[in-house]
């Protein structure tokens, strides 16, 4: 995961701090050493390293911290709003037209995901409430039309082409196609280069005198580094960029751009990519990257990704499935999969403060594979024994294991932890239904 090495390192710094009664300016420098360090090799650009250390060590050696009964929390405070500050500060949203279209011009060079993410924030627009158009300006790639209109129809979007036209044609007629169809988005699908080069530039810079774009949106890879900083600042400099997505922030990547990008260019970082498929992209909030960096976890996030995946009507039923002890397997299956839908639970378990440090001590024990085989041997019961695992009995229970690929002791073992589970969820919704009815809202756990 991207910032994973970086994440521990600040972590144990601040740890450090955290666990001193007092702290003294020494113990203040010594720690920005070490961030200093950390933030170097997390490829962050060196001038906004020494920029943001600088900004810390000033507030944090001040006599209203360092005299404070908590130093070390004081400290850890303002490292995650001088960091919230350096990425932008707060979330930078998409700006629309207030006459439609809007018309929202990807750039980037090939290889960053431009056509894939064009989709995806295609996707975007429709879970808004919006009826975005798609259009194919990328003439050159081979296949790059194709690909486009492939994405559009899984995402249920229109794509509008003209083949081997001029690309700014196919932009002028995709503002008069938007306008005749009830398109009140349209996102420009341009070409890339290999590199920056004057005659890809020129092309783009036709394209926004053309169409007058609300929003020039520079795709860049994550996983260059530092290189994304200086594609950044070049596209910026030539086309007066309005924000960036980066992509691949799922990767094994040192994050170091996310960190440099807007201070260096000025530009905001409005989405990141966070998988491959069509739905994984996401919203940038400074804010709650500096708390997942800093091991704070993201509350925020992980409801808005239940909320997005787990049907209202849905979890009622569910709840009256809990009380009134008719909850099965095959709902704990149905949940397991919802859960699952979510993302990694790795990645979801670490938005839960605490919980991402407490899983680099769990690798024996952190397995996301047994949920496999949690699905496997349900589904290799009658339906009969999924409502009512009461009857299992011996013979079935090694029928289930063959049929599952797995043992006995597994079956059993399921069958105690669901059993467990099931009880403990009576107990949590009766205690949180008797809250509710004074005001607080039910809470209601997947599994």
């Amino acid at each position: 995961m991207a910032f994973e090495g970086l994440s521990d390192r600040l972590q144990d710094i601040l740890k450090k701090l955290r666990g001193k009664g007092k702290i003294s300016e020494e113990d203040v420098k010594t720690a920005m050493r070490e961030v200093r360090m950390a933030l170097l090799e997390a490829d962050v650009n060196f001038k906004v390293v020494k920029d943001f250390t600088n900004k810390v060590r000033e507030r944090a050696v001040g006599s209203e911290v360092l005299q404070s009964i908590t130093p070390g929390q004081q400290i850890v405070k303002i490292v995650h709003d001088e960091m919230t500050e350096l990425m932008g500060g707060s979330e930078s949203k998409l700006s629309f037209s207030s006459r439609p279209p809007t018309v929202i011009m990807t750039v980037g060079l090939q290889g960053a995901g431009k056509t894939t993410t064009a989709a995806k924030l295609a996707r975007n627009m429709i879970k808004s409430g919006r009826r975005p158009l798609l259009a194919a300006c990328d003439i050159y790639r081979p296949a790059a039309i194709k690909q486009l209109q492939v994405l559009g129809e899984q995402v249920g979007v229109p794509v509008f082409s003209m083949g081997q036209e001029n690309p700014v044609n196919i932009a002028r007629g995709a503002v008069e196609y938007s306008k005749t169809n009830n398109r009140d988005v349209i996102i420009l699908d341009t070409a890339g280069r290999l590199h920056i080069n004057d005659e890809l530039m020129d092309e783009l810079v036709q394209l926004k005198t053309a169409v007058e774009p609300d929003e020039i949106l520079l795709v860049v890879d994550a996983m260059t580094g530092q290189d994304a900083v200086n594609i950044a600042e070049s596209f910026n400099e030539k086309l007066g960029l309005t924000g960036l997505i980066l992509t691949k922030l799922d990767g094994d990547t040192r994050g170091g751009a996310a960190l440099s990008v807007k201070a260096v260019t000025g530009c905001p970082i409005k989405f990141v990519g966070v998988g491959e498929k069509i739905d994984a992209l996401e919203t940038f909030f400074p804010d709650r990257m500096a708390s997942r960096i800093l091991g704070m976890g993201d509350i925020l996030s992980l409801v808005e990704k239940a909320q997005a995946t787990f049907d209202g009507e849905k979890a009622r039923e569910m709840e009256r499935k809990i009380r009134s002890q008719e909850f099965t397997l095959e709902d704990f299956m149905e949940q397991m999969q919802q859960v699952k839908s979510m993302g990694p639970l790795e990645d979801l378990l670490g938005m839960i403060p605490g919980v991402g440090k407490q899983l680099k001590g769990m690798q024996g024990e952190f397995d996301e594979k047994e949920l496999l085989h949690v699905e496997a041997i349900i589904q290799s019961m009658t339906v009969a024994e999924r409502r009512d695992p009461s009857i299992l009995n011996g013979s079935r229970k090694k029928r289930i294991a063959r049929g599952s690929g797995t043992r006995v002791q597994d079956v059993n073992r399921l069958l105690k932890q669901f059993e467990e589970t099931r009880k403990m969820m009576k107990q949590f919704t009766d205690m949180t239904g008797k809250k509710g009815k004074k005001g607080m809202p039910s809470m209601k756990f997947p599994f």
